[in-house]
């Protein structure tokens, strides 16, 4: 479609009072879709707002790519590797550093078509709190704790799986700044309800549920795994009914605290994002769908909109957490 094609479906959504059904208050923020494009998938964020029709109507935030203290150069190939409704990948957490982002790439960007989120990464508690110094003193709107990242050897699933040490990670980070902490939990731990539970204690205002499931993808001529990293993290498809029940034990905890959550794991279709409004998120990620179809957003705000429309909800915020569980 192209971008007259776009801005026409745009202008129809406004005019049916999409936008206005659409938007919603996350942590303060100001969201004109409940659609928040995911880590790593649109690089810095220039890379996908220069895409023909995007505009603050489709995407409510943009969480930038993972970004550590001092730069870093990434996980040897093959990174990325197509499986069975879904991918693997395994970047490394590649990035130019946290002060030449701040100083290089926010000064390019346009806050004011949409909130833009850092995703803040670390070896140390200490890095993860500086990291968030850096960003504090931005543009930036809030931040996002990657506590569980399952492709980089040092860090990441080790903080993400212990609910202590994600607890310590995040009460590091709030001591530095004020902005919303959002903190993505990993699937590849014991009991994601604790670790939810510490870690709004140590100061989390909201959560992205779920990181990516650790894969792995095998050579069988060579024998030898086909992720240079020989792991990596599973997403798309395939992981949406773990993602969905994670939302859902979460929410529990989350409710009793008003805590928002970005719901994520495989959405590919207004009808995956309506599940997880449902099963407990305030809003939804969007991440590997766009790599085989970057224009997804207007389709899925449109689909949750119809929705709303035939159901008789004035506001997508009535949606969360209205799972109606089954009793025998």
């Amino acid at each position: 479609m192209g971008s007259i094609g776009l801005m026409n479906e745009a202008g129809q959504a406004q005019r049916s009072g999409t936008g206005e059904a659409l938007s919603l208050d996350f942590c303060g923020m100001s969201f004109a879709s409940p659609i928040v494009l995911l880590s790593g998938c649109v690089g810095f964020g220039e890379e996908y707002t220069r895409v023909a029709g995007f505009s603050n109507r489709h995407v409510g935030a943009v969480c930038l790519k993972g970004t550590t203290l001092e730069a870093r150069l990434g996980n040897p190939p093959h990174r990325v590797w197509e499986t069975p409704m879904g991918m693997l990948n395994a970047i490394g957490l590649q990035n130019p550093g946290a002060r030449h982002v701040v100083d290089h790439i926010l000064p390019g960007l346009d806050f004011s078509e949409t909130r833009f989120i850092a995703n803040i990464s670390g070896s140390t508690v200490e890095e993860y709190a500086e990291v968030a110094r850096i960003f504090d003193d931005s543009p930036i709107d809030a931040m996002e704790i990657n506590i569980s990242c399952p492709n980089v050897k040092e860090g990441g699933v080790t903080f993400g799986n212990d609910p202590d040490m994600s607890a310590r990670v995040v009460a590091a980070c709030r001591a530095v700044t004020d902005k919303p902490l959002i903190t993505k939990l990993s699937p590849n731990q014991t009991d994601i309800v604790l670790n939810a539970r510490l870690c709004i204690e140590a100061g989390s205002d909201a959560f992205a549920v779920i990181n990516t499931l650790m894969g792995m993808a095998v050579d069988i001529e060579s024998r030898s795994p086909v992720i240079g990293n020989n792991q990596g993290g599973l997403s798309g498809p395939a992981i949406k009914p773990v993602a969905l029940l994670k939302v859902h034990q979460v929410y529990q905890v989350c409710r009793e605290h008003d805590i928002p959550i970005i719901g994520q794991g495989g959405i590919a279709s207004a009808e995956d994002a309506l599940e997880f409004l449902i099963a407990g998120a305030s809003a939804v990620g969007v991440g590997t769908a766009l790599f085989y179809d970057p224009l997804i957003c207007p389709r899925i705000n449109e689909g949750i909109a119809a929705y709303l429309r035939r159901h008789g909800i004035s506001e997508v915020a009535q949606l969360t957490g209205t799972l109606m569980l089954n009793y025998y």
